[in-house]
């Protein structure tokens, strides 16, 4: 279904769920405050896990149609408020279609064990080792049995959870460009967050690879039409259609070498990246918010470094690494000639070749001919940092999908 078809998925999906959240409200009281909600909460391990929560690995043909980054939720007031008794309408944009799904849950920012007692996908009921809530534990993450579902390519998924006793921090995905909606005793409201949904992974569809872009905010979408699933991800999938899984791993204010929004990318690219389900490609575009946020680091060096790491990293694992060069930026708040000294340093050493396989030029793509320091006014959201839809849909247009067809193509026929 086309993605311009989202909206209307969603309005029939709420609309056809609204009798079964009624008929389930007074059962969901019991579960709210009873003594199985109690129970399932108590016999998970107490405490924070001191290492990222483990991957979710691929098993058969399973792929990765959808994702995102777990960030700690902060940016939307409502966090504040009681977590708990919620019905929580995550909705996420598929790359590829299947016959079957499952959902990774996670609770990695949490300080307390997080119930779920209620998990659908597109109003099909979940289940976790057969039964249908779960418990997951602080600082860890849960993969769902297979759910038969059918999941269309470039189109919207309504993932529904039910969080009775919840408690503290929420992991969750800020500003993710996408209206998702919340709904508890006082009623129901949006959100531009994703809460506790990392990832949907499918099977039985035409696809046999995923391609993971991870990145900061300009992966992320930040400049992006909300609901218009126009971020550069999304314009590689669409190209694509259907027959290569692409998610989107951005995070905005994300860094290579320091903690800032999110985990430094260092620390999450086993989870974030090589933990994708059928991850064959990742397109990385990292080291801007290095450059431009406090502290600022000043050695180009230490930034090409940790992106050769990555590379290694994902070499190791059997994937092919597309890198970016880093745009420019002059006009932003923090802008200095210093720091744009330090990203040409960047680029230079990335255009050298050794940090990539293949290279994604985006600054010389995108930036002003006559004023190189810039943003091409075309392509600029308005804070010379970030791009609006147009650039976004030129950055996307740089990722040779030929190339991975036919890359795919030869691997299936081995």
């Amino acid at each position: 279904m086309p993605r311009r078809q989202g909206y209307a998925l969603l309005i029939a999906l709420v609309a056809g769920t609204a009798a079964l959240a009624a008929a389930v409200a007074f059962a969901g009281s019991l579960l709210f405050s009873g003594p199985r909600a109690t129970a399932a909460a108590s016999t998970a391990p107490q405490g924070v896990a001191r290492t990222p929560a483990a991957p979710a690995h691929s098993s058969g043909n399973w792929l990765a149609t959808w994702a995102a980054a777990p960030v700690v939720g902060v940016s939307d007031p409502d966090q504040a408020r009681d977590q708990s008794r919620r019905t929580i309408r995550n909705v996420v944009h598929t790359s590829v279609g299947g016959t079957q799904a499952r959902v990774t849950l996670s609770n990695l920012f949490g300080t307390r064990p997080l119930l779920i007692d209620h998990v659908t996908v597109d109003t099909r009921p979940v289940t976790f080792g057969g039964a249908p809530s779960v418990t997951v534990a602080a600082g860890r993450q849960t993969v769902s049995d297979a759910v038969v579902v059918p999941v269309s390519a470039d189109a919207d998924l309504v993932v529904t959870l039910r969080t009775p006793t919840a408690e503290g921090p929420v992991t969750s995905h800020p500003n993710s460009h996408q209206t998702s909606y919340t709904e508890d005793e006082r009623g129901t409201w949006s959100t531009t967050q994703w809460r506790y949904l990392t990832a949907v992974d499918v099977r039985g569809g035409a696809a046999t690879a995923t391609l993971v872009a991870f990145g900061d905010s300009l992966t992320a979408g930040t400049g992006s039409t909300t609901d218009a699933n126009t971020r550069w991800p999304d314009t590689v999938a669409d190209r694509l259609r259907g027959r290569y899984a692409v998610v989107n791993q951005g995070i905005g204010g994300n860094r290579l070498l320091r903690e800032g929004i999110g985990p430094r990318a260092l620390d999450r690219f086993e989870r974030d990246v090589l933990g994708i389900s059928g991850a064959k490609t990742v397109v990385i575009a990292l080291g801007v918010n290095d450059i431009q946020a406090f502290p600022q680091e000043t050695d180009a060096m230490r930034i090409t470094g940790a992106l050769r790491t990555l590379t290694e990293r994902a070499h190791a694992r059997g994937m092919k690494v597309i890198g970016a060069t880093l745009m420019p930026y002059q006009g932003y708040a923090t802008w200095t000639p210093a720091q744009d000294a330090v990203r040409e340093r960047v680029n230079a050493e990335i255009r050298a070749g050794g940090v990539f396989d293949e290279v994604l030029d985006s600054d010389l793509a995108l930036r002003d001919p006559d004023l190189p320091r810039r943003l091409r006014p075309a392509y600029d959201a308005g804070d010379h940092l970030h791009l609006n839809d147009a650039g976004y849909a030129h950055l996307g247009a740089l990722v040779d999908t030929d190339a991975l067809l036919r890359a795919k193509a030869t691997t299936d026929a081995l």
